[in-house]
Order: structure tokens, then C-alpha cells, then sequence
């Protein structure tokens, strides 16, 4: 029973501070290919870096989940780096006044994700802050979908990040944002899409050989509208074709955070109990 009680404590909590309203509406035009979001209106999104040679450099995106939670791609995290998480940014390059640079407490990285078999799955990691960051008009929660919750196909959602804006590409400073259109699971696991490639954990969206996610957007969120307006991140970037980041019929394909919710919820419940039992 007391497990069920502080449970439902962090599940309210969490519900209390609000998500998936940005104090800063996005563009959510039909625009084809990838454009300059609105400074600040995805303020869920981070910017994972690592650190080499005493500089510091943009590897992945993530989606702030909880005031001390980064919800990031296993394939992201590398046991060797040193990272930190920098939030409430648009413009990497810039000194922005309301940005907020963290460090990692902890990762925990699904156990059954392997790095040798991307197609298997699990491509999923959670960032453990080291301490609260305070979310203010740049930096705020981002929703999860409902539990299993599978969207419709030609759902326009937005994937945005700092990855390259085309293949062997240029890094953009300024974040981006692409309109996407979700491919059902039937299409996308057909023989002349994805194939076999895909599994029901993951979400397709894209494939029009013109927007599409690409390297440097890993673990960033795929951002959909749900009926009460509110932002839900409903996918993580994960992998696109070794052909090109834009391939027709090759749409980018992400974890389906829907198909992971519990052990999002385990792995935090299980840092809170130990965070109290440490102290």
C-alpha cells in the first residue's frame, strides 16, 4: 500500500505542474522541410552535450519530462563521456538569458536495448538531473501520451532539434522544427518501406523524401497535439536510412514512448525510493 501511495504521489505531481504548454506558441504551419522554430516554443526540448578536449559539443536532443528528468535515445549515452544538459536554448551559439545548464546524476538506459541490434528496440534512456531545474516561460514540461496510445495514420506531428538540417549537412545554431505525418505500423513494416526494420514499439513519420529527422536529432522528441491542445511527446528520435536522412519511403522512425510508460514511471519511482532511503 505505501508503494501504491508514493506512487501516486509522483504521478500527481508531476500532473500538478503542468506540461505541454508553451509559453511561446510554435508555428505549426504546413511548411515543407525543415524551417527555424519560434525561439523557445518547444521548451521541453534539451541539448545533450559531451565534452571533448575542454569544449563542449552538441550530440543529442532529449525532452525534459519532470523538473529533474530527461527523456533521451539509449543510443545517445555512452559510458565513456562526460556530458552536461543545457535547457531553455534556441541558439546554440548565443548567450541566452533564461537558459539553464544541468548535469547528469545518473543514466539509466533500458535493459534490454542493444547497441548492435537497433532494430530490437528499446531505444530508450532516462537522465537523472542532479538537481531540480525551475521552469519559467523558456523552460517547461512536456506531456506523456497515454499508455498505449497509437496515433492515427497522417497525424501531423513536429520533430524538432539541432541535428543536421540534410545529409552530411551543416549543424544549425538556431533549433529546428519538420512537419511529419505518421505512417501507420501496416505501411511502414511493408516490404518496400521499413520491413521487418520496424517493430510495434516504434512510430513512423515522414517518409516523403523531403523532412525527415536527422543525425544530431537522435533522442529528441516527436511532438504531437492531443484533443486538449496540450504538446504530448509521443515518439524519440531513434534511427533513419543509412542511405540518406530524407529517403522516400524511408520515413524516420521512433521509439513509441506510449509502449514504454511503466518503466518510465518504475525507473523514477525506484530513484525516488532510493533518493530517501540514501538521505
Amino acid at each position: 500500500i505505501m508503494l501504491g501511495i508514493l506512487f501516486a504521489v509522483l504521478t500527481l505531481a508531476a500532473a500538478a505542474l503542468g506540461c505541454g504548454v508553451p509559453a511561446y506558441a510554435p508555428a505549426v504551419s504546413r511548411v515543407v522541410g525543415g524551417e527555424n522554430a519560434v525561439p523557445y516554443s518547444w521548451p521541453w526540448q534539451v541539448s545533450l552535450q559531451y565534452q571533448s578536449s575542454g569544449k563542449w559539443y552538441h550530440t543529442c536532443g532529449g525532452t525534459l519530462i519532470a523538473t529533474n528528468w530527461v527523456l533521451t535515445a539509449a543510443h545517445c549515452i555512452s559510458s565513456t563521456l562526460q556530458y552536461r544538459v543545457l535547457l531553455g536554448k534556441y541558439n546554440l551559439a548565443e548567450e541566452e538569458a533564461g537558459s539553464v545548464t544541468a548535469y547528469p546524476e545518473k543514466f539509466v538506459v533500458h535493459e534490454r536495448w542493444n547497441s548492435y541490434n537497433v532494430a530490437n528496440g528499446y531505444d530508450i534512456a532516462l537522465i537523472k538531473l542532479t538537481k531540480h531545474v525551475t521552469l519559467s516561460d523558456k523552460i517547461q514540461l512536456a506531456c506523456l501520451p497515454a499508455a498505449g496510445n497509437v496515433l492515427s495514420s497522417n497525424t501531423a506531428c513536429y520533430v524538432t532539434g539541432w541535428g543536421r538540417l540534410q545529409t552530411n549537412g551543416a549543424l544549425p545554431d538556431k533549433l529546428q522544427q519538420g512537419l511529419l505525418l505518421v505512417v501507420s505500423y501496416a505501411t511502414c513494416s511493408s516490404p518496400s518501406w521499413w520491413g521487418s526494420t520496424v517493430k510495434t514499439s516504434m512510430v513512423c513519420a515522414g517518409g516523403d523524401g523531403i523532412t525527415s529527422s536527422c543525425n544530431g536529432d537522435s533522442g529528441g522528441p516527436l511532438n504531437c497535439q492531443g484533443a486538449n491542445g496540450k504538446w504530448e511527446v509521443h515518439g524519440i528520435v531513434s534511427f533513419g536510412s543509412s542511405l540518406g536522412c530524407n529517403y522516400y519511403r524511408k520515413p524516420s522512425v521512433f521509439t513509441r514512448v506510449s509502449a514504454y510508460n511503466s518503466w518510465i514511471e518504475q525507473v523514477r519511482f525506484y530513484a525516488f525510493l532510493r533518493g530517501n532511503t540514501d538521505s
